[in-house]
C-alpha cells in the first residue's frame, strides 16, 4: 500500500501537546522519510476554560475541537493523550485509533521550590491541583495538606507556583519530560502512593475510518504493550461509566513475559472510602480484563460511589 505524501496532524495548541506532535513527526520521519507532515493546532474548550471541567462537558473539552477538525477533513491525523479521551462513550463515529505509541512514565511528580518531598511538607501546605484523582488520594494519605484549584498547562502552573499561588504542585512526570522541565521535580511518587489516571503516558493516533492508506502508514508506530494496556484501562472506565469528576485511577501493566495485570481504585472525593481491585489477565484478552476489574469494583459499591458525585 502506498504512503500519503502529506499528513496534516491536528492537536491541542498547548506547548506539551505540540511537543507530543513533534515526537510523532520524528517517528514518522524515521519510518516514512518521504512523507511531509504539517501541524494544525487548535485551541480546545478545555484549554480556554479555567473553571471546573464538569461545566464544559468534562474530558471531551480537550478533544472536541480536535475531533471536529479531523472529521471536517481539515486534518488527517489527531494526536491525543489517552487520559484526555473520554472512555464512557465511543470515539466519534467515523474515527478510529490507528496506533498507541510506546508508553511514557505513568507517575506523578511533586514540584516544591525548596525540594521537599510529599512527606516533608508541613501542615496546611497548599498543593496546586484541580485533579479529583489527586485530591482524593492526598485527602486519604496526607489529610493535613490543602489542595488549591489550579488548571492550565504545566508551564502556566509552574509560573503560578513561583507567583506564590501554591506551595507545591503535582504534575505528570511524562508531561514535564515533554516540555524539558524534569529539573523542577522534587520527588517522583510511586504508583502505589499516587495511582495514575487511566491512559497515563500513552499517546494515541486517531484517523478517519476510511483512510486505509494513512492507517497503514501510522499503525507501524504502535507499541503492542501500550495497545493492550490502553485497551484494558479504557474498557474498565467504559464499564464504570466514570465522568470527569469521578476519582478513578488505575493502570495496566504488560510484563516482559506477556502477562497483563490491571490495578484500579475508586475513591470518594474526600478520600474516606477507597475501593481497590487488582487482577491478572491469564487467558483473558485485555478488554475482558478491564471488564473483570470493573465488575470487582462494582461489587464493592463503585456504582453508588460514582453516581453520588455531581457532574
Amino acid at each position: 500500500m502506498s504512503t500519503p505524501e502529506l499528513i496534516r496532524i491536528v492537536s491541542r495548541d498547548s506547548p506539551m501537546a505540540l511537543a507530543q506532535v513533534e515526537r510523532v513527526r520524528a517517528e514518522l520521519a524515521v519510518r516514512h522519510p518521504g512523507v511531509t507532515t504539517e501541524v494544525v493546532p487548535v485551541k480546545t474548550t478545555g484549554d480556554k476554560w479555567m473553571g471546573d471541567l464538569s461545566q464544559v462537558e468534562g474530558k471531551g473539552a480537550f478533544t472536541k475541537e480536535v475531533d471536529a477538525a479531523l472529521l471536517a477533513g481539515e486534518a488527517d491525523l489527531a494526536v491525543h493523550c489517552v487520559k484526555d479521551v473520554p472512555a464512557d462513550r465511543p470515539l466519534p463515529a467515523g474515527t478510529v485509533f490507528a496506533a498507541f505509541l510506546k508508553r511514557d512514565d505513568i507517575r506523578d511528580a511533586l514540584v516544591h521550590p525548596a525540594g521537599l518531598t510529599l512527606d516533608e511538607l508541613p501542615a496546611k501546605a497548599r498543593i496546586g491541583t484541580s485533579s479529583v484523582r489527586r485530591i482524593a488520594q492526598l485527602a486519604a494519605s496526607h489529610p493535613h495538606l490543602e489542595c488549591v484549584p489550579m488548571r492550565g498547562n504545566a508551564n502556566r502552573r509552574l509560573d503560578k507556583l513561583h507567583a506564590g499561588d501554591a506551595d507545591a504542585l503535582l504534575l505528570a512526570v511524562s508531561g514535564l519530560a515533554r516540555i524539558g522541565r524534569m529539573d523542577v521535580i522534587s520527588e517522583i511518587l510511586p504508583a502505589d502512593v499516587m495511582c495514575p489516571p487511566i491512559g497515563a503516558g500513552i499517546l494515541a493516533l486517531q484517523c478517519r475510518e476510511g483512510d486505509a492508506e494513512l492507517i497503514d502508514a501510522v499503525s507501524g508506530l504502535g507499541d503492542p504493550d501500550a495497545h493492550r494496556e490502553a485497551t484494558a484501562e479504557r474498557m474498565l472506565l467504559h464499564v464504570l461509566q466514570g465522568h470527569c469528576n469521578s476519582p478513578i485511577a488505575g493502570y495496566a501493566r504488560a510484563e516482559r513475559n506477556g502477562d497483563l495485570s490491571l490495578r484500579a481504585c475508586v475513591f470518594t472525593p474526600d478520600g474516606k472510602r477507597v475501593l481497590n481491585a487488582h487482577e491478572w489477565a491469564g487467558p483473558l484478552d485485555p478488554a475482558t480484563l478491564g471488564i473483570s476489574v470493573a465488575v470487582a469494583l462494582l461489587r464493592q459499591g463503585a456504582r453508588e460511589l460514582i453516581d453520588s458525585i455531581g457532574h
